[in-house]
């Protein structure tokens, strides 16, 4: 192992990508970090990002972002694309992930990591999910992980398998190689799998216990490519299990290798954030650790053997551009942070049709429902935040609803819209909990106002909701709405929350469009 070379400090604080970014992969090109997330029913997908110091990361483009690449019809909020990893070899980026919803595991290519990238290659008979890439002397191979194929099964018995994947027909060839089935007994959901080559050893670091308080990782070794992976006698090599589920950080696991440049090693994992009592709201998020190595094991945060708040890497600090807090849609190409549920319709939104404004279309299509909506959104990043915009539409039928909205899945939103009744212009606060909708609070507007700005501000899990007619005087429509039920311990899935504008007809056909001005997102 590669001694490493003093240098400056960067501090960090973790989490390094707080919000819904799960399931991060890395891989290092000379000074250069790139990592990607899952994002599962959300386009595009799979967001990349850029750093020199793994602290301070750049948004460089989403790897999945045409239509061609990326199914997500009639998806779960929890479908769509699971676990993806990136990997570089011989002057090409691989991406590899599973589309659990159309098709199953693909990888894709490309030669610059902004992209594009290539159309995907599916892989005939990649059973399972959580597939990888690993290059060793001159060939390639498929690891991933499936149902047993041997002994008792029981929900979540599975096991990590390889293959050899030829890199010019993207198929699988030769005999497939059961490696491990996890370290613990009666393991369950052995998933995540990576696969490194270090000094003598391959080195097999996995996830396990499922992803939520009982996840851990765990790494086995051997000589082999194809045979006799030995478990780590210290494993798991972190977790958060034993520490209850009201710790500040839990659900630690799914982590990633990589060394520096300059020989220091590094984890990059997900794990989550309660507040408001044992409530994740966020989502799984990604966290890094150091890592040591002893008698040949990687050790985790040596000394600790636990995910910290903060942290320091031996590596020259490269800060980057941070984000805006406040989008003026300027542009005619919207952000590569924006995201939409599902494959966006062509006609969805237009930021030309209006010159500085997000126009977005009154479609039938509502955010109850597992189809695409008129709804453009970004990830929920602190727990206490404020997120507004201005938004120009007067409803001429009570069908037709346009607004701001916080959404864990098409079971769980809240959100604050203009609307019409048979009387009058009203702004209304609604919930929509466990497929039951409630009218929290309702204000008339004046039906000649047809520019409303409104706002939500969360302390905690309690959100409140504003409104002003000027700009300037805001005036309170709800407050202390709880949202814990947004979490995913009562709403269950894979995804964290995220806020964002929409509009819709109930249902109904409507040749209306709302325009929203600004939109503006920030922590207190």
């Amino acid at each position: 192992m590669k001694k490493v070379m003093e240098g400056q400090q960067c501090k960090f604080k973790n989490p390094i990508m707080p919000g819904f970014y799960p399931d991060p992969s890395i891989c290092r090109v000379g000074e250069d970090f790139y990592l990607v997330t899952s994002t599962f029913a959300y386009f595009p997908g799979v967001p990349i990002f850029q750093s020199r110091d793994l602290v301070n990361w750049k948004q460089i483009g989403n790897v999945l972002d045409r239509p061609s690449q990326l199914n997500l019809e009639g998806a779960g909020h929890s479908q769509g694309i699971f676990a993806p990893t990136i990997r570089y070899h011989e002057g090409t980026f691989y991406m590899i992930t599973t589309n659990v919803s159309h098709g199953g595991n693909f990888v894709v290519t490309a030669t610059d990591p902004a992209g594009p990238w290539s159309d995907p290659y599916f892989i005939e008979g990649a059973e399972g999910i959580d597939p990888t890439i690993f290059f060793d002397d001159g060939k390639a191979y498929y690891l991933g992980t499936r149902p047993c194929s041997q002994g008792v099964r029981y929900n979540g018995n599975w096991e990590v398998w390889l293959r050899e994947l030829d890199l010019t027909t993207m198929k699988l060839v030769g005999d497939s190689h059961v490696l491990w089935r996890g370290a613990m007994v009666d393991v369950i959901w052995p998933e995540g799998p990576h696969l490194y080559k270090i000094d003598e050893y391959y080195y097999l670091l996995i996830a396990e216990g499922g992803t939520g308080p009982n996840h851990a990782v765990t790494v086995a070794r051997s000589k082999s490519l194809t045979e006799g992976f030995v478990g780590n006698p210290n494993n798991p090599i972190i977790t958060h299990r034993h520490l209850g589920k009201r710790y500040p950080i839990v659900n630690v696991g799914h982590a990633d290798l990589v060394q520096s440049a300059n020989g220091q090693w590094f984890m990059v994992m997900l794990a989550s954030r309660p507040y408001g009592g044992s409530f994740s709201n966020l989502g799984r998020e990604t966290f890094l650790a150091s890592v040591d190595w002893e008698d040949g094991w990687p050790v985790v945060n040596e000394g600790r053997g636990i995910l910290e708040e903060q942290g320091i890497v031996s590596l020259t600090p490269a800060p980057v551009e941070p984000p805006l807090r406040t989008d003026h849609f300027d542009s005619d190409h919207l952000g590569l942070q924006w995201m939409f549920l599902r494959n966006p319709q062509e006609d969805l939104y237009s930021l030309t049709e209006r010159k500085g404004y997000l126009r977005l279309k009154l479609k039938p299509q509502t955010l109850k429902e597992k189809e695409n909506s008129s709804f453009v959104c970004l990830r929920q990043r602190h727990m206490d935040y404020v997120a507004g915009t201005v938004m120009e539409f007067v409803p001429q039928s009570v069908h037709e609803t346009a607004g701001l909205v916080v959404i864990q899945n098409d079971q769980y939103h809240v959100r604050i819209e203009r609307a019409m009744t048979e009387q009058q212009q009203v702004l209304r606060v609604m919930s929509w909990i466990d497929g039951q909708e409630t009218r929290i609070a309702q204000i008339v507007l004046d039906s000649d106002a047809s520019r409303v700005y409104i706002k939500m501000a969360a302390l905690g899990q309690q959100l409140s909701f504003y409104y002003s007619t000027d700009g300037s005087q805001y005036h309170l429509v709800a407050e202390q709405v709880d949202t814990s039920s947004l979490s995913t311990e009562v709403a269950g899935g894979f995804v964290g929350c995220c806020i964002g504008m929409f509009s819709t007809s109930n249902g109904e056909p409507s040749d209306q469009a709302a325009d929203f001005d600004w939109f503006e997102y920030g922590s207190y």
